[in-house]
């Protein structure tokens, strides 16, 4: 669903590819499928229910600590890993970093925080020179993600029932980004990526 222009305050910005970014405001309907043996993950549709994305959880691709973000068409868009360790441990963060499956190229790191520190802190993501935070409380289905600026990038919205929300993208973000965020938050909360 395509509701608002793009202005010339908001510029197209690529992470994944200039493909992914709409010059319109987009509401996308997220659907988790069921956690059984070969399963887990989520798909995401545009208004007229057309696959967009999918995100292959652990019970798919069978590796712990490991997401595959694909396009619409199948093919692997994204590798997102858990990159942890005895450094890990000590520090105050647990790191996710997502790689082009085509390239090998770092497009991001999220930084949660660790089980010993606070639940309140934010979750942080750089991408390149770019940095965001996730704000608000993603198990609950009511959180954001903003820019360095505070201004918002994408929403986690209505909760339509237990396996399927919205999710509002802002004109000219890399909507193939927001959804490789997502599958982060959707595993660190124990969501239908985690096995």
């Amino acid at each position: 669903m395509a509701t608002k222009p793009l202005n010339v305050m908001t510029q197209q910005q690529p992470l994944i590819s200039k493909l992914y970014c709409s010059p319109y405001e987009t509401i996308l309907l997220v659907r988790r499928r069921p956690k059984v043996a070969n399963g887990g993950g989520f798909a995401v549709a545009d208004a007229g229910q057309s696959l967009i994305f999918a995100v292959d959880g652990c019970g798919i691709i069978g590796r712990k600590d490991e997401l595959v973000l694909r396009d619409g068409d199948g093919n692997a868009l994204l590798l997102i890993r858990h990159t942890g360790g005895i450094i890990e441990a000590l520090t105050l963060s647990r790191k996710w970093k997502g790689f082009s499956y085509e390239s090998s190229k770092l497009v991001f790191t999220l930084r949660e925080p660790n089980s010993c520190c606070s639940s309140k802190s934010p979750i942080r993501i750089s991408a390149g020179s770019k940095t965001f935070e996730v704000r608000g409380d993603f198990s609950e289905g009511s959180c954001a993600i903003v820019d360095a600026a505070g201004q918002l990038i994408a929403q986690i919205g209505v909760k339509i029932s237990v396996d399927l929300y919205h999710l509002r993208i802002m004109p000219g973000i890399d909507q193939a980004f927001v959804v490789g965020v997502i599958a982060v938050l959707d595993y660190v909360n124990g969501g239908s990526t985690r096995c």
